[in-house]
Order: C-alpha cells, then structure tokens, then sequence
C-alpha cells in the first residue's frame, strides 16, 4: 500500500538520517529569491512570496503534483506571507511598506487590495485572534521598530505598538504572540491585553534572531539564530526549568579538526500533529526534533542551496521547503546561478513522531 508520492504508507526505521531523493519540486516557482512559504489551514494550497514582487497560490495534490491558482503583486520585494483561519485570505508582507491581501472566497485570482501601511518595510504579517472580537485582525511587524493591528474592514490601524527595535520574525499561536527584534529582544503579547508587551526577555542567544515560532500549544516558543543554535524558551517563569538552548546547522569540514562552520537557522515549523519540530538553514540541511525528549529525529542531506523557509501543511503528511539565496553572504554572492525551488517532502513514518517515553514508573 502507498501513500502520499506514492511513498509507502507506514515505514518505521531507527535510521537517523533521512531521505529526500523522493521529494517533489513545486511547478513553476518564483523566479528571484524565496522569501516565506505557508500551507492554508483549511486546504491543500500553498503560498509562497518571493523577492520577485509575487505572492503565488499553488493547489497541492495527494501525488505531490503542483498547480498555480493565483498570484497578486506588490511593487517591491514580498518578505512573508500568511493566510486567514478560514484559508480565504492570503496577505504579502512587502518592502513597499504595505501589507496585501486577496480574497480568493471572491473568484479573483490577480489582484490584492492593501490592507496595511508602515513607514518602512513590512518584514511579516499574521492573522489573530483578539478575545472578545467577532473578526480576525491582521497583525504586522516592520523595520519602522512597530507592530500594528488591523481590523480589515477599516483603513487605520486598530493599535500600534512600538518595539525596542526593527521587527525580524514574529508568530503567533492561541492567545501567544511573539515578536523577535534586532537586538535580540523578544517581545510577549498576551492577546487579551494586545496593546501591550506582557513580557520583554532578551534572546537566550548571543547572537541576532533569524527567526521565532509558537509552540502549538500556545505555552512557549522556539528561537534560532544565526549562529547556528536553536532555543527553546517557556513564556512563564514557573516552566523556565524547561529551557534550554542547543547548536545545530554547524559542520566540521574534513581534515580540520579545530574548525567549525556557523551556519543561520532560517526556519523553525511545529509539526500540527506531534509537536515536534524542524529547523532549515544556510547550510541548507533541515532536521526534526523532539524538544519534550531534548533529541533529533532525523537529519536530512544537504539539498543544493540554503533553505529560506518552511512549512507543514494542515496534517502535517506534506513537509515544504524553499531552497534558495537567504543574503547570508550579502549581495555579491546572488548570482543568476542560484537556484529558487520549492521542494514537497512526503512525512511518513516515524520522521516526525516523538521519541517514545521510556523508564521511570507508570
């Protein structure tokens, strides 16, 4: 019996070491570098912005075959992208200080109405959930060291609240909403008060954030950075136990023993399912963990290029990655050469299930 890709449907193995010599190359990608990539909760569609001024929507199917549905534009570079609860709205997050958004519930297929405005570019965009609010607000992060919020039906903001620095990477899950900084500031929103930080911390790491995400319970978050470590951090202090950091997207080349090469963690994504998690990075590797047991699942082969971002749809049976220029080496090294691909991952097996509890009494 297969699966999906036509992948057999249960293949256990104790083998760390994962494959991709399966994966599936996405249809006509984007054609200047991957900037985010993020599956509808609701279907089997995938969006994907990229620095060519595009937000594209592709429908998925169970045998990894790729179409185009939709695509909108910005008039610069689109840094992330997100999509409504309900996987009717997709939103670009640009450099042309505007967030976008297209209704794909209404037939349209090209164009997007701007939907949020900062006075510098716009790094990233979420939907929330504000308690005690009928509809969903759009929440967006900028270099003009803001969060604002947006209630769709309206041309201002609904709040604005000022970070100690430029916004890099935010997320959110539940009531948790979680903004990394240059700096390394970490800002805390509880969304029953959103109009303020309920916690600043700074970044476990010592180095700058590349990237934060939520834990799909809403209780903590996980942070990477780009000098190759990951850290896994608890909002309460009563869990702080809990946290702890560790190195990954390092190598030792061969023949040199006392040499390490650093790599950036560009993308961490929560398995929807398990809880278990991936990172990816300019090593262009990715990996899966189990934070609860401390251990790594699976490592996967170098895939050609750095890998900018990731994504596990809905049932987390599809695994997407972006392989493409992250600027890790600055504007010299993005030659024409480089490659912009987005590759589907079938996740079968034990690849993304936690580590069995062993010892200790029942």
């Amino acid at each position: 019996m297969s699966g999906l890709f036509g992948q057999p449907s249960t293949t256990a193995s104790t083998n760390t070491t994962g494959d991709i010599s399966k994966d599936v190359t996405l249809t006509a990608p984007p054609e200047d570098g991957i900037s985010d990539l993020k599956f509808s909760p609701q279907s089997e569609h995938l969006a994907v912005s990229s620095w060519d001024k595009k937000v594209r929507i592709y429908e998925i199917s169970a045998s990894g075959g790729s179409e185009g549905k939709a695509l909108f534009e910005h008039e610069q570079p689109v840094l992330g992208c997100c999509w409504s609860k309900d996987g009717t709205k997709v939103v670009g997050a640009g450099a042309d200080k505007a967030a976008r958004m297209m209704d794909l519930s209404s037939g349209n297929t090209t164009t997007a109405q701007q939907v949020a405005a900062h006075d510098a570019p716009i790094r990233c965009a979420r939907f929330v959930d504000i308690p005690n609010q009928q509809a969903q607000m759009l929440v967006t992060g900028s270099w003009d060291k803001t969060i604002k919020y947006w209630d769709l039906r309206q041309s201002s903001p609904v709040a604005s609240v000022t970070c100690q620095e430029r916004v890099y990477s935010l997320d959110v899950m539940n009531t948790l909403l979680v903004v990394g900084t240059a700096d390394r500031y970490i800002n805390i929103v509880n969304l029953s008060d959103p109009g303020k930080f309920y916690k600043t911390i700074q970044s476990p790491l010592k180095w700058q954030t590349r990237v934060v995400t939520c834990f799909n319970d809403g209780s903590g978050f996980a942070v990477g950075s780009v000098e190759g470590r990951c850290a896994i951090q608890y909002v309460e202090d009563k869990d702080s136990s809990a946290n702890f950091s560790f190195k990954c997207h390092r190598s030792t080349p061969s023949g040199v023993s006392n040499n390490t090469n650093v790599f950036s963690v560009n993308a961490i994504s929560f398995h929807p399912q398990h809880g278990t998690f991936s990172t990816a990075g300019s090593d262009g590797t990715f990996h899966f963990w189990d934070k609860d047991a401390k251990h790594r699942l699976k490592g996967y082969p170098e895939v050609g290029g750095s890998i900018t971002a990731t994504d596990f749809n809905r049932t987390g049976n599809i695994f997407a990655y972006s392989v493409s220029y992250d600027w890790s080496k600055g504007y010299a090294a993005n030659t024409p050469q480089t490659v912009n691909k987005v590759m589907l991952h079938a996740v079968t097996g034990d690849e993304c299930k936690p580590r069995p509890k062993t010892g200790g009494r029942k």
